[in-house]
């Protein structure tokens, strides 16, 4: 190409480079206004109570007069409660696992027999999906775990899930401690995620329903 007289010749990439500075410019400031809004929309969301409000709805309360009335006639915290109902059928009542427990609180038929017998009820087999007899029952059986254990909440659970034949066991060898205070070392990988789901469940609860979500 030739030059007329005094013409600069044009460095190459110099305009792509203005534009490139450009677009990405651009780009920054996008990402700083969604972020703005972002937070902004948190803030809103939180503080105006909507946050609470979509939270209960993942930890709701369901089957309250049930959980309610034999969480206090069998001295169990009525959060532990939908704790435990949440994370084993989140609320079904028709809900049957791969292990065939059944209901609300994904109770074994043999187990809800036994508590049944021991409270001298009148109970069929299809009971087990009724809510409030399933609660009853469900309540009933954590709460004998409880004593068991001393009123140790961690090896209550533990038990719930993996039977007092195993727990018994992991003392006994020292796997875990008497005191629950090491359930990371739950060798039964089912329980030991079981236990764990549970307390969050718990502590979201009491955040939610008990002390309120401020931050």
């Amino acid at each position: 190409m030739r030059l007329n007289r005094g013409q600069k010749p044009e460095v190459r990439g110099q305009k792509s480079g203005i534009g490139g500075w450009r677009l990405e410019n651009n780009k920054k400031k996008k990402w700083i206004i969604v972020i703005t809004i972002t937070i902004l929309f948190i803030t809103i969301f939180k503080f105006t109570g909507l946050y609470n409000i979509i939270l209960k709805q993942f930890y709701p309360m369901k089957y309250s007069e049930y959980v309610e009335k034999y969480a206090k006639e069998y001295n169990v915290d009525n959060l532990l409660i939908y704790s435990i109902i949440k994370a084993e059928s989140n609320f079904n009542e028709k809900a049957i696992s791969a292990s065939n427990a059944k209901g609300l609180m994904q109770l074994m038929d043999k187990t809800a027999e036994e508590v049944a017998d021991n409270l001298q009820m009148e109970y069929e087999e299809k009971d087990i999906y009724e809510p409030e007899k399933n609660i009853m029952l469900g309540t009933k059986y954590y709460s004998e775990l409880l004593k068991k254990y001393n009123d140790n909440m961690y090896l209550a659970l533990a038990a719930y899930n993996a039977g007092i034949g195993n727990v018994n066991n992991w003392i006994e060898t020292g796997t875990i401690k008497e005191d629950g205070s090491d359930i990371e070392n739950i060798p039964f990988k089912e329980t030991n995620m079981y236990v764990r789901k549970i307390i969050n469940n718990y502590r979201m609860y009491k955040k939610i329903w008990v002390i309120g979500v401020r931050h």
